[in-house]
């Protein structure tokens, strides 16, 4: 199944949504310090509700050793300066999906160390700043999933 990486994610509510979203899609999450929050914070538990226990989630120190981990697997940076639509790519199961921090996005330079036709974005009106982090991951995760098959869903 797909994977989706949270790169120093800050709001402890939307962490804990995302878990939710990753235990019931069978999606593994990753995180990239520093994080915003302890993952004992009790928004993020009440966030994900009972579902941290059927989510598989991996901690990383910085993006190197998390980026060292995926150098074998095709990875797709989400952002609001994507150049492609998220609709617009064919995904197999083993992708990667990258998310920044809500409060400011992925950094240039880690945006721009990707391929310009794995940076992708949800569309949304041109008055508009950004989507929550976790309705982002949620469209993009389901789009993957749906393009396989909802595969091992019911």
């Amino acid at each position: 199944m797909f994977d989706v990486i949270l790169y120093q994610p800050e709001i402890p509510p939307n962490t804990g949504n995302i878990i939710r979203l990753c235990a019931n899609t069978g999606v593994r999450l990753h995180l990239v310090k520093p994080l915003g929050f302890s993952m004992d914070d009790k928004q993020l538990v009440r966030a994900g509700l009972d579902y941290h226990e059927f989510a598989t989630i991996s901690t990383y120190d910085n993006w190197a050793d998390c980026a060292e981990y995926f150098k074998d697997r095709r990875l797709f940076a989400v952002s609001t300066r994507g150049t492609r639509r998220y609709d617009q790519i064919g995904y197999a199961k083993d992708n990667v999906f990258l998310f920044g921090p809500e409060t400011r996005g992925l950094p240039s330079t880690l945006l721009e160390s990707f391929p310009v036709e794995q940076r992708i974005r949800v569309p949304m009106r041109p008055e508009s700043r950004s989507l929550n982090l976790s309705n982002a991951v949620a469209v993009v995760v389901y789009e993957a999933w749906r393009q396989i098959g909802f595969e091992h869903g019911v």
